[in-house]
């Protein structure tokens, strides 16, 4: 049987759908690495927030691999390149709803245990939220 394509890609252009759909402006939490592309001036311990919104992007494209896009930082455009790997979020900046996915563990030569996006849910007062694992910022509804 072939390997099966990650769902998380499919989850980050579905928030993303939602957010646009709703007049909300989605926001991606990026973990950076050698392999991601942004301007480095604008990464704080050891990650980035990154609007995208498609009035502060050119040419986004969210794929299967990676996401794709040219922004400007400080009046400069710069081309982004963030493997899907890499993304830790999506969100809404207007009220913190989204997706927040657990660092990928590198593959094992064991069998596969099936396909997980790696997302923790986590109930609270009747509303199901995203919740990274370990220490890591979180975002939650405040009513």
């Amino acid at each position: 049987m072939s390997e099966l394509t990650s769902t998380k890609p499919y989850l980050i252009r579905a928030l993303h759908e939602w957010c646009v759909d709703n007049g909300l402006t989605p926001h991606l939490l990026v973990a950076v690495d050698a392999q991601t592309r942004v301007p480095m001036a604008y990464v704080k311990d050891g990650q980035i927030v990154l609007n995208l919104n498609y009035a502060a992007t050119k040419n986004l494209l969210i794929g299967n691999e990676a996401v794709t896009f040219s922004a400007r930082f400080g009046g400069v455009s710069n081309d982004l390149y963030v493997p899907i790997e890499a993304v830790r979020g999506i969100f809404a900046r207007e009220n913190g709803q989204g997706m927040f996915f657990q660092p990928e563990q590198p593959e094992t030569d064991g069998p596969d245990t099936g396909q997980s996006t790696g997302a923790e849910i986590v109930e609270e007062k009747g509303s199901k939220q995203e919740k990274p694992a370990g220490k890591k910022p979180f975002l939650k509804l405040v009513k």
